[in-house]
């Protein structure tokens, strides 16, 4: 089916643009976004389950680790590598909450083409629908750093951690993945639902290009240079100078930049991925509408 999938603010020229537009897209994608995440089970239920998965993830790398360096744990590059793994969790979480809002409309439950119609700012939505992630991932966040301090002895001290540059880094750096999965939200309108996962198998390559459990020392010559380009590289850095302080600094790969010129990098990049983000969307926008793909499912 080819059909016209302007919402009726778009074909009328007699109704009123509102500005809030895309803010209430956003707000109601959000209620929408966590009750769709929420209600598969009870609550308590919900809450263990959201307990298990990321200390069965740490646990992973902590046998792992454990292994490697016959269980030297108070050597600095463990708390190094562990805070990089617990808040990578936030990676996979936007990225994928944003992305799979396409598939989820189009293929489960086949609303996309009505959203389409109706008075909604479309990446709004999407950025939207992603927040549920993000509030769960949070949380797998809070309790590996949790286990990490109270089991680990990850040196995390609040008195002398940096704040200010903490908060400022997370806000940039979630922007950041939210401008990512976009991005990838616009490509899965084009994509069939076998690809569904598109958002966790981007997060997983870049899990190994980021620095996120290794200085990007290890990697090969050849592969540096994408670390190096990618804005979770300069994240990740930021978050560990924040909640380690000098420990953090002491490891080579991002050790000659300041804070400051981590956070101007990092501001960069966003902006770079919010240009890609918007350009992305306008042109599979056009592509899926003109090849009638808004209302097309496939999952066969």
């Amino acid at each position: 089916m080819r059909g016209d999938f302007r919402s009726e603010q778009d074909r009328s020229p007699k109704a009123p643009r509102k500005g809030n537009a895309p803010w209430r897209s956003f707000w109601v994608a959000t209620w929408l976004g966590w009750q769709i995440e929420s209600n598969w089970t009870d609550p308590l239920l919900f809450a263990i389950y959201s307990m298990i998965k990321p200390l069965a993830s740490a646990a992973i790398l902590v046998v792992m680790y454990g292994v490697v360096t016959r269980g030297q744990f108070e050597h600095p590059i463990f708390p190094y590598i562990y805070l990089g793994n617990a808040f990578y969790i936030y990676v996979g979480a936007v990225m994928t909450g944003v992305s799979w809002a396409v598939i989820d409309d189009r293929e489960h439950y086949r609303t996309l083409k009505y959203i389409y119609v109706a008075p909604v700012h479309i990446p709004a939505y999407w950025l939207g629908r992603g927040v549920a992630r993000f509030l769960t991932g949070s949380f797998a966040v809070l309790i590996t750093m949790a286990a990490g301090v109270l089991f680990l002895r990850i040196p995390f001290r609040p008195a002398e951690v940096d704040w200010p540059l903490f908060l400022v880094s997370l806000a940039l750096g979630v922007v950041m993945l939210a401008l990512m999965g976009l991005v990838l939200a616009s490509i899965s309108l084009m994509i069939a639902h076998h690809f569904f996962l598109i958002g966790e198998a981007v997060a997983g390559a870049l899990y190994l290009l980021s620095g996120a459990i290794f200085p990007l020392e290890v990697l090969p010559p050849w592969l540096r240079p994408l670390g190096f380009a990618m804005p979770i590289t300069y994240w990740l850095e930021l978050i560990r100078r924040s909640l380690l302080g000098d420990l953090a600094r002491g490891f080579p790969t991002l050790s000659g930049f300041t804070n400051g010129e981590l956070l101007g990098i990092l501001a960069g990049l966003s902006a770079l991925f919010g240009v890609l983000a918007a350009l992305s969307y306008r042109l599979c926008d056009r592509i899926a509408r003109e090849r009638g793909l808004i209302d097309q499912t496939t999952n066969y």
